[in-house]
C-alpha cells in the first residue's frame, strides 16, 4: 500500500489528479464507495488508483487546465474517520478527498498490432518508437514485475538514441516530453542493439554499435539513425518488430462488446485480404489499428491500416494505406 501512496504522490507532483466517471462539479459519494483516479494510460496498459471508503466536499471541475496544487496527508482520527486527507487546488477551486485505503487496479493489453501515424515518413520506426516509450512507461511507473523479461530488455531501447525522439518521434514536436539525458546511450541499449544485429545477421551494423560503444557521441548517433532507415539494414528493423509484437502478444486485446468487436473484425479481415494479395507481390505489409481506451468507451472509434515496406535503391520506402 505504500508504494501505492508513492504514485499517488508522483502524480500530485506532475500536476495530474483525474477522476474516472466522475462528472464536473461532482461532490459527495459514489454508489460503490469508490472513487478511480487514472494513474496511467497508454495503448499498453489502463491503471488507476481506487480510493476506498472515498467521499469528496468541494466541486470537482473535470479537464481542468492552469494552477494546480495537491496534497496528502494522514488524517487525525481522533478528529476525522478518514484515514487519509486529499487536498486538490484547482486554481481557486478546491475539493477534497477523504478515503481509508488506496489500491492499484491495473489492465494490460496487446499493444503489438497498435500504431499511429501522425508524422509522415520512416513510419516503421516511428511505430517502434512509440511502442517502445510506451512500454518504457509501463515498466517505469509499474515496475518491471508488470513486463515480461522479453520486455524489459526492449523496454531498454528507450536509452537508445538513434531510434528515440531525436531521430524517429512519433509525435509532433510540440507533444514531444523531453527526458534528461536524451542522448545518452546506456550500456543495456547497446547489448539489446548488438543482439539483434547479430541474429539478423547485420555484421556493418554490429561493427558501427560497437564503435558507438567505445565513443558514445551525437556524430556516431546520427550515422547508426541514418543506417536504420537503409535497405541493407532493414532485416534489424524488421526483426525489432517482430521482437515487439511477439512480447506484447502475451497480452489480451481489448473487448469493447460483440457489436464494436465484430466491427474491428470486420475492419482487420479487409485489411488481411489486402495484406495476402500484397505479400502476393512479394511486398512486406503490416497490419496497424488505432482504438480507444476501455474506460472511455462511449466515444469508441477505430482506424485499421496497412504499412507497406518496399526496398528502394538506397532507402526503406514507407507507404501508409488507410482502411
Amino acid at each position: 500500500m505504500e508504494d501505492n501512496f508513492e504514485k499517488l504522490n508522483l502524480l500530485l507532483e506532475q500536476e495530474l489528479c483525474e477522476f474516472v466517471d466522475i462528472p464536473d462539479g461532482f461532490t459527495g459519494q459514489t454508489e460503490s464507495g469508490e472513487l478511480r483516479l487514472i494513474y496511467l494510460m497508454n495503448d499498453a496498459v489502463e491503471s488507476f488508483l481506487v480510493l476506498k471508503n472515498a467521499r469528496m466536499t468541494g466541486n470537482y471541475v473535470r479537464d481542468y487546465e492552469g494552477e494546480f496544487e495537491g496534497s496528502l496527508e494522514k488524517a487525525d482520527r481522533d478528529l476525522c474517520e478518514a484515514e487519509y486527507i486529499l487536498v486538490v487546488h484547482q486554481g481557486r477551486n478546491v475539493f477534497t478527498v477523504f478515503f481509508e485505503d488506496i489500491l492499484l487496479e491495473t489492465h494490460l493489453y496487446n499493444y503489438g498490432e497498435l500504431g499511429h501515424f501522425w508524422v509522415k515518413g520512416y513510419e516503421n520506426l516511428r511505430v517502434m518508437e512509440y511502442q517502445i516509450a510506451i512500454l518504457r512507461d509501463k515498466y517505469e511507473y509499474l515496475g518491471e514485475e508488470y513486463c515480461t523479461e522479453q520486455e524489459r530488455k526492449l523496454a531498454m531501447l528507450r536509452d537508445f538514441p538513434p531510434l528515440n525522439y531525436l531521430f524517429y518521434p512519433a509525435v509532433p514536436e510540440k507533444y514531444i516530453v523531453p527526458v534528461d539525458n536524451p542522448w545518452e546511450v546506456t550500456a543495456e541499449a547497446l547489448a539489446v542493439m548488438q543482439e539483434l544485429a547479430t541474429e539478423a545477421g547485420d555484421e556493418k551494423m554490429g561493427k558501427m554499435l560497437r564503435r558507438y560503444e567505445i565513443n558514445p557521441d551525437m556524430s556516431n548517433a546520427r550515422k547508426i539513425a541514418g543506417m536504420l532507415c537503409k535497405r541493407s539494414h532493414l532485416p534489424v528493423v524488421t526483426l525489432l518488430g517482430e521482437k515487439i509484437r511477439e512480447a506484447a502478444s502475451v497480452y489480451p486485446d481489448r473487448d469493447f462488446g460483440r457489436k464494436q468487436n465484430k466491427y474491428l473484425h470486420e475492419l482487420m479481415k479487409k485489411a488481411e485480404r489486402r495484406k495476402e494479395e500484397l505479400e502476393a507481390e512479394n511486398v512486406q505489409t503490416l497490419i496497424y489499428r488505432e482504438e480507444p481506451f476501455i474506460y472511455d468507451c462511449d466515444s469508441i472509434s477505430f482506424q485499421v491500416y496497412l504499412m507497406i515496406v518496399r526496398k528502394g535503391i538506397w532507402k526503406q520506402k514507407i507507404m501508409v494505406e488507410k482502411m
